[in-house]
Order: C-alpha cells, then sequence, then structure tokens
C-alpha cells in the first residue's frame, strides 16, 4: 500500500512539473522585428462582434492551448521595382514612369489587425505581389489626373499624391507605404525629350545673353575703376602726408609721456623699495620676538616636564599607593568583622538550637511526669544519680594519707559517744557535701526518700567503725 501512495505522488509531482513546463512554453515573447497575432478565441472587440485576432508588437500573451494558437507577421520591408509603362496622361500623351516603392507590415493597432486578417501564413514573395498590383492600378491613376510638364517639373507633388493614394489603399491589407523613389520618366512621342531640348536652348541663350551683358559691364567696370584709382590715389596720397604728420606729433607727444612716467615710475620704485625693506626688517623683527616667545615657552614646557610632571607623577603614586593601603586595610577590617560576625551567629544559633532541644526535651520531660514539675525533676535527679555519687566519691579519691597514728583508750569521745577513731572516721564523713545541700544552692529541695533517717546514718557510722577497729594493726600505722 505504501509503494502505491510513493507512485502514485511521484505520479502526480511529474504531471504538475510537466503542466508547469507546459505553461512556460506557452507563454511566448514578440520580437521587436515581429508582430505576434494570437487567434481564436480572443474575446470582444464590442458588445456583439468577437475579434479575429490580437495583435502584439513589442510584448508577450499567455496561449491558452486547444483554444488559442499564435503566428507571427515579419515586420521586415519589402522593395518592389514598378515599371510602369504606357500610361496615359491627362493630355492623352502615353508616358513611361519607372519607380522603386518600399512597404512593410504596419504596427498601427487597427491596420495590425488588418495584416493578421489578410496576410497571415503568406511568403514575402505573395505580400510583394500583393502589394505590386495595388500599387500599379494607384499609379496609373495618379499619372492620368496630372499633366507630362507638371508630372516633370513638379515632382514633389506627383510623389505626394502616390504615396496618398497607394497609402490608402495598402492600409487595407495591413501595409504601410515607407519610401517611394521615382527614377526617371519618359515617353512614347518625345514630347518630354522636346520640352528638355527647348528648355536647354532656353538655357543656352540666357546664358550667351548673360554672358555679353557681363562683358559689357565689365569695360564699364574697368574704366570706372581706373577713374576712381587716380581719384583715390591722389586723395590716398594726401591722407597719408597728413597721417605721416599726426603721427610724427603723436610719436613726439608719446615720448614725453613716456619719460615722465618712467621718471614717475623711478621714484615709485625707489620709494617701494625703501617701503618693502623697512617692512622687511619690522617683519624679521616681529619672526624673531616670535621665536623668542616660542623658545621661552618651550624652556617653559621643559622645565614642567622635568621637575612639575615627576612631581605630579610621584604625588598620584603616593596617593595611589595609600589608597591601595586603605582599601587593603578596609577589606581587612570587614573580613575580620564578616568573620566574628559569622562567628558570633553560628555561636548564637549553635546555642540556640541546644537551648531550642534543651527546652523540647524538657517539655516532653514533664509530659511524661504527667505534667508534674516536681515529678520531672525527680526523674531528671534519678538519671544523674550515679554522676552525682561519683562526683562525691572522687571528692576523696585522690586523698593522699602518707600515716596515720591513732592513740584511742576507745573510753569514748569528747561527747562521751564513741572511741576517737569512729569521731576521725565520722568527721571525715562529713567534709564530703551532702546532696542536701548541693540541692539547697542549687535553689531545688531533695526529696524525703533521699534524706534518709539519722537512725540509719548512725548505723552507717558504727558500721564505718568496726571496718575501722577491725583493721589490722600494721595498715591502721601506715597507710598508702
Amino acid at each position: 500500500m505504501g509503494q502505491y501512495l510513493v507512485l502514485l505522488i511521484a505520479a502526480a509531482i511529474l504531471f504538475v512539473f510537466i503542466l508547469i513546463i507546459s505553461f512556460f512554453r506557452r507563454y511566448k515573447r514578440c520580437p521587436s522585428d515581429r508582430v505576434l497575432v494570437v487567434y481564436g478565441k480572443v474575446g470582444k472587440s464590442g458588445a456583439v462582434e468577437s475579434r479575429s485576432a490580437k495583435c502584439i508588437h513589442g510584448g508577450a500573451a499567455f496561449i491558452w492551448p486547444v483554444i488559442q494558437d499564435y503566428s507571427f507577421l515579419d515586420l521586415t520591408p519589402i522593395s518592389i521595382e514598378i515599371n510602369l509603362t504606357n500610361a496615359l496622361s491627362k493630355q492623352n500623351i502615353r508616358v513611361d514612369v519607372p519607380s522603386r516603392f518600399t512597404v512593410g507590415i504596419s504596427t498601427e493597432p487597427g491596420i495590425m489587425t488588418n495584416a493578421a486578417e489578410r496576410l497571415l501564413g503568406l511568403s514575402q514573395a505573395d505580400i510583394s505581389n500583393l502589394a505590386k498590383d495595388i500599387i500599379f492600378g494607384q499609379l496609373r491613376l495618379v499619372v492620368a489626373t496630372m499633366d507630362i510638364e507638371e508630372i516633370n517639373s513638379n515632382r514633389d507633388k506627383f510623389l505626394a499624391a502616390v504615396s496618398s493614394n497607394v497609402e490608402q489603399e495598402l492600409k487595407k491589407i495591413g501595409l504601410k507605404l515607407i519610401n517611394v523613389n521615382v527614377t526617371d520618366i519618359n515617353d512614347e512621342s518625345g514630347y518630354i525629350e522636346a520640352l528638355g531640348k527647348e528648355a536647354a536652348a532656353k538655357a543656352i541663350n540666357d546664358a550667351k545673353k548673360s554672358v555679353a551683358e557681363k562683358n559689357r559691364d565689365g569695360s564699364i567696370g574697368e574704366a570706372n575703376a581706373h577713374q576712381d584709382q587716380r581719384v583715390q590715389v591722389a586723395a590716398a596720397d594726401a591722407t597719408a602726408v597728413e597721417g605721416e604728420n599726426t603721427a610724427k606729433i603723436t610719436i613726439a607727444n608719446s615720448d614725453s609721456a613716456r619719460r615722465e612716467k618712467e621718471a614717475e615710475a623711478e621714484r615709485k620704485a625707489v620709494a617701494a623699495e625703501k617701503v618693502s625693506e623697512a617692512k622687511a626688517l619690522e617683519e624679521a623683527y616681529a619672526a624673531e620676538k616670535t621665536a623668542e616667545q616660542v623658545r621661552a615657552e618651550r624652556d617653559r614646557a621643559s622645565q614642567t616636564a622635568d621637575i612639575v610632571v615627576p612631581a605630579q607623577v610621584d604625588k598620584e603614586k603616593v596617593e595611589i599607593a595609600a589608597e591601595a593601603i586603605a582599601e587593603q586595610t578596609r577589606r581587612h577590617a570587614k573580613g575580620d568583622a564578616d568573620a566574628i560576625f559569622m562567628k558570633m551567629e553560628a555561636e548564637a544559633k549553635g546555642m540556640f538550637e541546644i537551648l531550642s532541644k534543651q527546652a523540647q526535651g524538657f517539655d516532653k520531660l514533664v509530659k511524661a511526669a504527667g505534667g508534674e514539675s516536681n515529678n520531672a525533676v525527680m526523674l531528671m535527679i534519678a538519671d544523674k544519680l550515679p554522676e552525682l555519687v561519683k562526683t562525691q566519691v572522687d571528692a576523696i579519691k585522690n586523698l593522699k594519707i602518707d600515716k596515720i597514728t591513732v592513740w584511742d583508750n576507745m573510753n569514748g569521745g569528747k561527747d562521751g559517744n564513741g572511741p576517737t577513731s569512729a569521731n576521725f572516721l565520722s568527721g571525715m564523713l562529713g567534709s564530703i557535701p551532702p546532696f542536701e545541700e548541693l540541692f539547697k544552692m542549687a535553689g531545688m529541695e531533695l526529696p524525703d526518700y533521699l534524706k534518709g533517717k539519722k537512725a540509719d546514718a548512725d548505723k552507717s557510722i558504727s558500721d564505718a567503725t568496726e571496718i575501722v577497729d577491725d583493721t589490722p594493726e600494721e595498715e591502721t600505722e601506715e597507710a598508702k
């Protein structure tokens, strides 16, 4: 199924590609030396009539397949030689009018349509023959309406009449008259030749008469010229003498003015030289003054660069070093302060956590004791009792007694309550801080079941005494 779908898509793409290529090939461009004629279904020229063809010159058009087709009309000019013979003139004299006409397909919109309707498909030879027939007929018509003298002497009028008549007829088939050239006109009776001879004889006689008149005018002119020559030579001599005298006076005046102007110019030149020398000295002094000022400024700048600039650089170095040390000190101080702050903050957080945990523990302990604070204290004391007993024992554990000498007569102590050794041991035990005193110093009251009774205490003392009495004599003399 997938292969069929791929083949179908490929076929569709190929079809679209071929269709696009076909459309491109149907778009036709018209060259400048041709007329593109599109025929078939090309639209309507008016409300009812349909156009037979659409003519395009210097453009392009899309040729719809099936309903339209196209062809070209060649605009190449066609030269047609017309050898008209025995044409009857207005004077009933037959003349020969050899001429050459140049025609071509017209590019005017309406006339192009006539060419498409009547010349499409014809060769250049067919078009030339068709135009030749039309030109022959119109040329005979024009010759028949004019005299031979008019045709021979007024060629412009003849050519204008031929062009007007021929072009009107050529437009009907879509052609345009480009040029008309009539080479010569002859007649079979020799009338034009006789007119030529008459004109030639008249021209020769007019020329001879003109030569005689010119010779006469030449002799008269020659005599007048000699007379004028003598008069004008004498006048010229007088004028020349007068001119020479005037010229001499003018020369003398000119020499005087020249010498005067030379003296004035010399004076002005000397004065100008003195002024120029003074100005030169002034400018030299000003230049020296400017140079000295510049040199002083240079020396000042040099001293400034040698003394002020190094001092300023040293000052900036000291300032920068001081700023660097101050910045370093500030940063060290800030670092120490930050460290102390972080340490104190950490200790505070640790203390807070310890106290928070202790508070939580105390709260749970009170809850475990049923909400009674005294019972909670009892629980804490019971938990710490081994440590308290260990503390009391440690108070005399390291006590060193090198030697004890006892002189006891066993008669009783000071109060008569017992022997002296028993009193000694009782006093030693009494030096140990009792639990009750420890609790009182802490602001608490020792429970009654931990206080004990006096009889029990006395019993403990007596037991201790008996233990001492039972001790061997050697050990009582020296204990380590």
